[in-house]
């Protein structure tokens, strides 16, 4: 009776989670399908002071621009993020891959492994997946803002204004730097002064190279000088960076693939083992004293690859 309860239970969470997970899935779809979120925006409202509060409050910020959730880190790890902020459907999906990740820790292993599950995957995954995205984003950002700063260029010395330089980045520019420097470009028509704007635009992302666009502008307004040229040579020392990265990356793939053949390898084998022989393991991995060294096997390899990434990963 009780493990049927449990099935039950993992039946409905894993049919909620996957429902819960396409709706999303096809909202975000939808979303990708036009050049950006903030031209999105802009559809859905009357005034551009209803679209900047729009895009603010789906990135979890107040009217003001800061951000809603008080903790520090885990605000700015969802803003950097880039996804809308709908801490409902956030939580209910977190609690439901919890309660999946418990009950089938409960029925192979017993109730202390499903305590320890609860929470690892309740609070680690959305924690590991808001990571990733974050990650990715900012890779995004990297990419593109070398081009954006190429338009704004060539649009000032086109004899343009910077706020309709900046305006044009949010037009032609895909999400997710088009968002970014649309907003800009709405906060500067909304009052703000170009430094200001810029300056939030680096808070948000927390990209190196944003920042250093971000310094670059404040300097130009305070001192003065040609910001085409600025942003120019900007645009050269942030591709040489890239540039510089890709070698980087090259040169380590060798240390990453044997890092990813040696954590593999175990699985497989055991894998493996348990399909040619599942007695082998199967009468044994109820033992305790198994289960100990198996979380024991499990923590240093962990380790190691923690050792490993640090050993071939450089920041430039």
């Amino acid at each position: 009776m009780d493990e049927q309860v449990i099935l039950y239970v993992l039946a409905f969470s894993s049919v909620f989670l996957g429902a819960r997970s396409l709706i999303d899935f096809g909202q975000e779809a939808r979303d990708k399908s036009l050049v950006n979120k903030r031209l999105k925006a802009q559809a859905e409202t009357d005034s551009i002071a209803e679209a900047v509060l729009q895009l603010r409050r789906k990135r979890g910020l107040d009217e003001d621009g800061n951000r809603v959730i008080k903790n520090a880190w885990l605000g700015r790890l969802v803003a950097r993020s880039g996804l809308d902020y709908k801490p409902a459907s956030w939580a209910a999906m977190a609690l439901a891959a919890g309660v999946v990740a418990a009950g089938l820790a409960y029925y192979f292993s017993g109730l202390a492994a499903a305590i320890a599950a609860f929470p690892a995957i309740a609070v680690g995954g959305p924690y590991l997946v808001l990571s990733m995205l974050g990650s990715k984003r900012e890779r995004a950002l990297g990419e593109q803002l070398p081009d954006a700063l190429e338009i704004v260029v060539r649009s000032l010395q086109a004899g343009h204004p910077v706020p309709t330089a900046i305006a044009l980045v949010g037009k032609e520019t895909p999400d997710p730097l088009g968002s970014e420097f649309g907003l800009v470009a709405d906060e500067i028509s909304f009052g703000s002064s170009l430094d200001q704007a810029i300056e939030k635009m680096a808070a948000r992302t927390e990209h190196p190279d944003i920042n250093l666009f971000s310094a670059i502008v404040r300097l130009q307004t305070r001192t003065g000088g040609n910001l085409a040229d600025l942003l120019a040579t900007n645009s050269r020392t942030i591709r040489q960076r890239q540039k510089m990265r890709l070698k980087i990356k090259a040169a380590s793939s060798e240390g990453r693939m044997s890092a990813l053949i040696l954590t593999a390898a175990p699985f497989v084998v055991l894998a493996t083992m348990h399909m040619l022989t599942p007695n082998f393991y199967g009468d044994v991995i109820h033992v305790p004293m198994i289960q100990y060294a198996l979380g024991g096997a499990l923590v240093w390899m962990t380790i190691g690859n923690l050792v490993m990434r640090k050993m071939t990963n450089f920041k430039i």
